[in-house]
């Protein structure tokens, strides 16, 4: 992975606090597993961002190496990695998701 684009990974991330790198966008996910993600934010209320990785294969191959994580999506809360789609309905249905997001939005 090139400085450039892990520059901008760092940025992204770095911006947000809650990051979902994707297929597709929030408004039209292009997978399961991303619909999954999405629907999970979304029935908990908080704001976040996407980035669609289908429309950039630079930060779509260099955010499986920023992370060590070889799926998509992946979510980064805080500028930490969460992980996927399993683990986030996981976390959504311990009740941990929810605690993290809320810590998250008030810092």
């Amino acid at each position: 992975m090139s400085t450039a684009v892990k520059d901008r990974i760092d940025q992204l991330i770095n911006n947000n606090k809650i990051l979902v790198f994707m297929k597709g966008s929030k408004l039209m996910p292009q997978c399961g597993f991303s619909n999954n993600v999405v629907q999970i934010l979304n029935t908990l209320g908080v704001p976040y961002e996407t980035v669609d990785v289908l429309a950039d294969l630079e930060i779509r191959q260099g955010i499986k190496e920023y992370s060590n994580w070889p799926t998509i999506p992946q979510v980064y809360i805080n500028g930490e990695f969460v992980g996927g789609s399993d683990i986030m309905i996981e976390l959504y249905q311990s009740g941990e998701l929810q605690q993290m997001v809320e810590v998250a939005l008030a810092s």
